[in-house]
């Protein structure tokens, strides 16, 4: 597929492809994703770490890890892992989440990661799952159909509903009649010292303060009230 988009502040017409990661290309995607998250919510990053990480892990879904390509860069990627609901009957329901996403910096903001997502989500819906997760800024997801997770009665396991825990349904109703407390994935627990130690991009990247990172504080602080 083609797709009109920018780069350097230039019009183009590049060809769009978007398949299953493969390890040769682990490295230039923790590159790109350290690239795409530096100073962005903290001064320097770790997602880059977190993708190195998680695909050695038991909840890591190979068939949900995507690479976007324009042309024959890889310009995206989308990583799933499992995770769990737990009903208020002591029900439990496997989920999805995903992260990290990222877009290498020089092509966001032109819909590339929304494309992405979209074909994720079929991806994830082929596979039999039905609903998804994640903790994210809502103004780069309810444009891909996630809301926030007050609407499905899906909470923390304190009962509170956080302004960035936003949810999709892959099946309409999979959600319903229940309040479910969400278990994420033991893939995300990972040792801070040693991401800040981890250099994906082989260069050094200096750190900094920015206003992106306020605005990261008060939205991953923010509740939803019932």
């Amino acid at each position: 597929m083609t797709f009109n988009g920018r780069k350097g502040g230039n019009k183009m017409t590049v060809t769009i492809q978007i398949r299953n990661e493969k390890p040769a290309d682990y490295r230039q995607v923790e590159a790109m994703t350290q690239r795409a998250f530096w100073n962005l919510y903290t001064p320097g990053c770790v997602e880059h770490y977190v993708a190195h990480q998680i695909r050695s892990h038991s909840d890591f879904i190979p068939e949900l890890d995507f690479v976007l390509l324009a042309g024959q860069q890889i310009i995206g990627n989308v990583m799933y892992t499992r995770a769990h609901l737990i009903a208020e009957n002591g029900q439990t329901k496997p989920c999805l989440t995903f992260g990290p996403i990222c877009i290498s910096p020089e092509f966001q903001r032109q819909g590339f990661g929304k494309r992405l997502l979209q074909h994720s989500f079929a991806a994830a819906k082929a596979l039999g799952e039905d609903s998804i997760v994640i903790f994210g800024d809502p103004t780069n997801y309810v444009t891909s159909g996630l809301k926030s997770c007050l609407k499905f009665r899906v909470s923390l396991p304190d009962g509170s509903y956080p302004a960035a825990m936003l949810v999709k349904e892959l099946t309409a109703g999979a959600l319903a009649g229940h309040h479910w407390q969400y278990q994420g994935s033991p893939a995300y627990d990972i040792d801070v010292e040693k991401a800040q130690q981890f250099n994906a991009v082989g260069t050094s990247l200096p750190k900094k303060t920015q206003p992106s990172q306020e605005a990261f504080y008060i939205i991953s602080h923010a509740t939803v009230t019932p």
